[in-house]
């Protein structure tokens, strides 16, 4: 009896879903761990985890009704999906975009073309990941503000400091600002990290529109304040300090401490008085 229960379950289309869907976020994450990027893995492994989150909160509620064209539609990504990921060896761009690809290509087989809108909050998580860090590049010289205000700190603390262009000039060396060290990928990060929070808890206007903000000017003021130490440390001819903090375990640190920063603002300006609120609409 057990084994008949068992073997219904397993034709139900929602667990065949399941399957394919875990299949597709272990290949994607597999494919984002051979990068060596352990922000970009993180952000991924976040995301996927908060999408998941919220489809099985509403998981009772959702229309499961799929049509023939959606599913092919639905099916044929997916083929493409698994196709490309076979020549992927290191970084490549269709790393950011196949958890967006994957999204639709799972609601498309669940609930069809016009299903789609049950999951716009998990597409727009996902459709964010798809975006390039060089596209900001195109609207803001990042690199350039990075070093003027990172020169701004040391001169503040008491460091004599020259810049030229994106270039950090100390008594005894210097440093270029380039793209990759400008704190773009953090301030994506962190903008990632403020819309899952407004997707997943209950803000008013205000908050919506300060929250963004803070989310870059955070990991902006802290990756400038990295980029001073770094150029300290060439200053003082530090050359494996200055491999930690660049390109090792240092970097991640800085990381974590603008997702810190960032997670104390939102619990005691949103999450702090939320009980409270509650309260004062119950009475």
């Amino acid at each position: 009896m057990t084994e008949i229960n068992w073997l219904k379950h397993i034709q139900e289309p929602k667990y065949w879903l399941l399957g394919i869907a875990s299949g597709l976020i272990a290949l994607h994450l597999t494919l984002t761990s051979r990068t060596n990027d352990t922000d970009l893995f993180g952000t991924m492994l976040l995301f996927w985890g908060v999408v998941a989150f919220l489809i099985w909160e509403r998981h009772e509620s959702l229309t499961f009704e799929s049509g023939v064209f959606a599913s092919f539609f639905g099916t044929s990504l997916i083929a493409l999906i698994l196709l490309k990921s076979s020549s992927i060896s290191g970084y490549d761009f269709f790393i950011r975009a196949t958890p967006f690809l994957s999204g639709i290509s799972l609601a498309l087989l669940a609930s069809g073309t016009k299903g789609l809108k049950q999951y716009w909050q998990e597409l727009l998580i996902l459709g964010y990941t798809a975006i390039p860090p060089g596209l900001i590049g195109v609207f803001v010289d990042v690199p350039k503000l990075t070093a003027k205000f990172s020169a701004f700190i040391l001169h503040y603390i008491g460091f004599e400091v020259v810049r030229k262009g994106v270039f950090l000039i100390l008594e005894k060396g210097s440093v270029e600002v380039n793209h990759g060290c400008s704190g773009v990928n953090a301030m994506l990060q962190l903008l990632g990290l403020a819309l899952v929070f407004l997707l997943m808890f209950p803000t008013t206007r205000g908050q919506k529109m300060v929250l963004p903000f803070v989310a870059i000017i955070t990991a902006f003021v802290v990756n400038a304040a990295r980029v001073g130490l770094l150029a300290v440390l060439v200053s003082l001819s530090q050359p494996e300090a200055f491999k930690y903090w660049h390109e090792g375990n240092g970097s991640v640190i800085f990381s974590m401490i603008a997702v810190f920063i960032f997670g104390l603002f939102c619990w005691f300006a949103i999450l702090k008085d939320q009980p409270q609120n509650k309260e004062g609409q119950n009475c």
